[in-house]
């Protein structure tokens, strides 16, 4: 990557596939935040550009590399291999451009070896802990697609809901079928993976829609 590579991509600005850091922070942060782009379709992380979009570079991009480095070894399950590439920025100063695929093993989590592990996903510029339904949905990814479910009074009901207001919630669908949260979400994860509904990580509130408008 050229500086001027560079200079339009920072010139995007923080998103869904984009970070900014000014060097690699504490070990389980940046873990966290690479753990996020690989559960959602990937990213890049550049250490050495501040929030605000200022190209500062950092002083010892080795130092860094193996910092980033060993936080995944320590705090990512299972493990996760990323690609960096140094771009100078001055003599002594380089930004490291750090690309996180979208992984074939998702869902990862974040663990410090004691406490239960949490998965993470991208919303907008945020990196926030994912939902049940996002961690199941990506642990079925690879199951097959052939699903089979029973259409009855409670889904048409769902359908009826999502033609009106677009979008449900768990809760919500439990409150509207007077079902446990966990059997709504057992039934909306269901219809997702039918392409019924699509899944939306949200920061407040994951939500689903119905599959076909987003094809419109």
């Amino acid at each position: 990557m050229t500086l001027r590579e560079l200079a339009q991509l920072v010139a995007l600005g923080e998103g869904l596939h984009l970070e900014f850091k000014r060097r690699v922070p504490a070990a389980e942060r940046i873990a966290k935040e690479v753990i996020a782009f690989a559960n959602t379709r990937g990213g890049r992380l550049l250490l050495g550009v501040a929030d605000d979009g200022s190209v500062v570079g950092v002083r010892d991009a080795e130092e860094e590399e193996f910092a980033l480095r060993r936080a995944l070894d320590r705090h990512c399950q299972p493990h996760l291999d990323v690609a960096t590439e140094r771009i100078a920025v001055t003599k002594k100063r380089d930004v490291i451009v750090v690309t996180v695929p979208n992984s074939p093993d998702k869902p990862h989590f974040l663990t410090d070896g004691e406490t239960p592990a949490n998965a993470y996903v991208r919303v907008d510029h945020m990196s926030v802990e994912a939902s049940p339904e996002a961690v199941r949905l990506m642990r079925l990814r690879r199951a097959p697609t052939d699903v089979l479910f029973e259409f009855g009074e409670k889904e048409q009901a769902l359908m009826r809901y999502l033609d009106s207001y677009g979008r449900i919630s768990v809760e919500q669908f439990a409150s509207l079928a007077d079902i446990s949260p966990r059997r709504a979400s057992h039934t909306l994860v269901l219809l997702t993976r039918a392409n019924v509904l699509q899944f939306h990580a949200d920061a407040k509130e994951d939500y689903f829609t119905l599959a076909y408008n987003e094809a419109v």
